[in-house]
């Protein structure tokens, strides 16, 4: 099924991937698992971020509160490939969360949508920019 990103957004996560190409960056998506209405900013907080990354605690916790506060909920997350290709990783398949969970991934400009699977794979998605 599609995912749908507003332009703006899709804009904000690439530039922050091309502000600082030396590690990954990172982030929250909120809103439906078929409609990302906002991104959230985090920062990468893994012992490597030049080739891993790791949502900051305290943000992902706090985008929790929101959402269960009438917030937005968190249906995934954004991050880059310094030196890779707009896919998921090795890496990125063993930290697969929820079953559903939006992933996009940014390498080099591009930004590709991919949704986790019951088999802790990754499945494409048509990402839509409105």
């Amino acid at each position: 099924m599609p995912v749908t990103i507003s332009s703006t957004l899709a804009v904000e996560i690439v530039a922050r991937a091309a502000a600082t190409p030396d590690v990954e960056v990172c982030g929250l998506l909120l809103g439906t698992y078929e409609s990302i209405k906002a991104i959230v900013p985090a920062e990468n907080v893994a012992d490597a971020p030049r080739t891993r990354f790791e949502v900051d605690p305290r943000a992902l916790l706090s985008a929790h509160r929101a959402a269960r506060s009438g917030g937005l909920p968190v249906v995934g997350n954004y991050h880059s490939h310094p030196s890779g290709l707009a896919q998921p990783s090795s890496t990125d398949a063993a930290m697969i969360g929820a079953l559903g969970e939006i992933w996009l991934i940014v390498a080099d400009g591009a930004l590709n949508a991919w949704r986790a699977t019951a088999t802790r794979s990754f499945e494409a998605e048509t990402l839509v920019l409105a």
